[in-house]
Protein backbone atom coordinates (compact mmCIF):
# COMPACT_ATOMS: atom_id res chain seq x y z
CA UNK A 1 0.00 0.00 0.00
CA UNK A 2 1.41 3.37 -0.93
CA UNK A 3 1.63 6.02 1.74
CA UNK A 4 0.17 9.50 1.87
CA UNK A 5 0.82 12.64 3.89
CA UNK A 6 -2.05 14.17 5.85
CA UNK A 7 -2.82 17.83 6.43
CA UNK A 8 -0.97 17.57 9.76
CA UNK A 9 2.27 17.93 7.77
CA UNK A 10 4.44 20.79 9.04
CA UNK A 11 6.49 20.96 5.81
CA UNK A 12 9.66 20.30 7.81
CA UNK A 13 11.42 18.92 4.69
CA UNK A 14 12.70 15.78 6.46
CA UNK A 15 11.05 13.20 4.21
CA UNK A 16 11.99 13.91 0.57
CA UNK A 17 15.69 13.18 0.95
CA UNK A 18 15.17 9.77 2.58
CA UNK A 19 12.81 8.41 -0.09
CA UNK A 20 14.65 5.87 -2.26
CA UNK A 21 12.14 6.36 -5.09
CA UNK A 22 12.02 10.18 -5.15
CA UNK A 23 8.28 9.87 -4.58
CA UNK A 24 7.89 12.85 -2.24
CA UNK A 25 7.52 16.42 -3.51
CA UNK A 26 7.09 19.74 -1.76
CA UNK A 27 3.63 21.10 -1.34
CA UNK A 28 1.27 22.09 1.39
CA UNK A 29 1.21 19.39 2.61
CA UNK A 30 4.03 17.45 0.99
CA UNK A 31 2.79 14.88 -1.53
CA UNK A 32 3.73 11.23 -2.04
CA UNK A 33 3.37 9.94 -5.60
CA UNK A 34 1.49 6.66 -5.12
CA UNK A 35 2.82 5.33 -8.40
CA UNK A 36 6.37 5.61 -7.04
CA UNK A 37 5.83 4.79 -3.35
CA UNK A 38 6.81 1.24 -2.38
CA UNK A 39 6.83 1.85 1.39
CA UNK A 40 10.60 1.36 0.94
CA UNK A 41 10.09 -2.32 0.03
CA UNK A 42 13.15 -3.24 -2.00
CA UNK A 43 15.35 -0.64 -0.31
CA UNK A 44 14.73 -0.72 3.46
CA UNK A 45 12.93 -2.76 6.09
CA UNK A 46 10.48 0.03 6.90
CA UNK A 47 9.29 3.30 5.36
CA UNK A 48 12.04 5.85 5.89
CA UNK A 49 9.70 8.83 5.61
CA UNK A 50 7.67 7.60 8.57
CA UNK A 51 10.86 7.20 10.62
CA UNK A 52 11.92 10.83 10.13
CA UNK A 53 8.49 12.49 10.27
CA UNK A 54 8.20 14.56 13.47
CA UNK A 55 4.49 15.20 12.88
CA UNK A 56 3.56 11.51 12.51
CA UNK A 57 1.42 12.46 9.51
CA UNK A 58 2.34 9.71 7.03
CA UNK A 59 -0.34 7.05 6.76
CA UNK A 60 -1.36 4.26 4.36
CA UNK A 61 -3.20 5.47 1.28
CA UNK A 62 -6.46 3.48 1.19
CA UNK A 63 -6.74 3.95 -2.58
CA UNK A 64 -3.52 2.01 -3.22
CA UNK A 65 -3.72 -1.38 -1.52
CA UNK A 66 -0.75 -3.46 -2.70
CA UNK A 67 0.86 -6.64 -1.46
CA UNK A 68 4.53 -6.80 -0.49
CA UNK A 69 5.16 -8.67 -3.76
CA UNK A 70 3.47 -5.92 -5.77
CA UNK A 71 5.49 -3.25 -3.95
CA UNK A 72 8.72 -5.18 -4.68
CA UNK A 73 7.80 -5.44 -8.36
CA UNK A 74 7.06 -1.71 -8.47
CA UNK A 75 10.45 -0.96 -6.84
CA UNK A 76 12.24 -3.17 -9.36
CA UNK A 77 10.44 -1.49 -12.27
CA UNK A 78 11.39 1.96 -10.96
CA UNK A 79 15.05 1.01 -10.61
CA UNK A 80 15.61 -1.07 -13.77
Amino acid sequence: MALMITMDCTSCDACPSVCPNDAITAGSPYVIDSLKCTECVGAHDEPQCKLVCPADCIVPNPDFAESREELQAKYEALHS
